[in-house]
């Protein structure tokens, strides 16, 4: 099982963030350690009250890091320096309004600090909330990607204020 359902599972359970992290990351067999160690992974667990913790291998890839803030975290791995995590924590907890306009917030600051070091291709959003969702009574509540674009956040943007749109009540 995959670190996000076992994870899921465990925060279900009552486990705190950081025991999340320990039992997940223990648990990981280390299929190939050779070429995709378990040393090398990267991943953060919230729950429900905000609490964080997030785990970056001593073998993930150059610059990789995480920091972490009231109720997000940003992790990643290829990126231009700590400024990257930074940015993104500081941006998504300054802004104010629906969770896409604070996510995409962080993106585009993420970005400005240097982004990851191989350039822009993609960018993309989900939103689950249980039973949350606009369509069937399921829990995706936004859903958005964009794919091979030169500047992906910039038409991500586009997008997140076209949904806004949506969601206003109309006259």
């Amino acid at each position: 099982m995959s670190y996000g359902p076992q994870a899921i599972a465990l925060l279900r359970g009552g486990m705190k963030p950081a025991d999340v992290i320990k039992k997940v990351w223990e648990s990981d067999p280390d299929p190939r350690p050779t070429d995709w160690t378990k040393f090398g992974r990267q991943f953060a667990v919230i729950d429900m009250q905000g609490n964080v913790a997030a785990y970056t291998g001593p073998k993930a890839s150059e610059w990789a890091g995480d920091k972490q803030g009231k109720f997000c975290t940003a992790q990643g791995n290829i990126l231009a320096g700590p400024d990257v995590v930074s940015g993104m924590v500081k941006a998504f907890e300054e802004t104010q309004g629906h969770l896409s306009l604070r996510l995409l917030a962080a993106l585009e600051a993420g970005q400005l600090a240097g982004g990851d070091k191989r350039g822009m291709q993609s960018a993309a959003m989900l939103i689950v909330k249980k039973d949350g969702g606009v369509w069937l009574h399921n829990d995706v509540v936004m859903r958005l990607q964009v794919d091979d674009n030169p500047e992906p956040i910039k038409e991500l943007r586009r997008l997140v204020e076209k949904a806004a749109t949506q969601r206003r009540p109309r006259r």
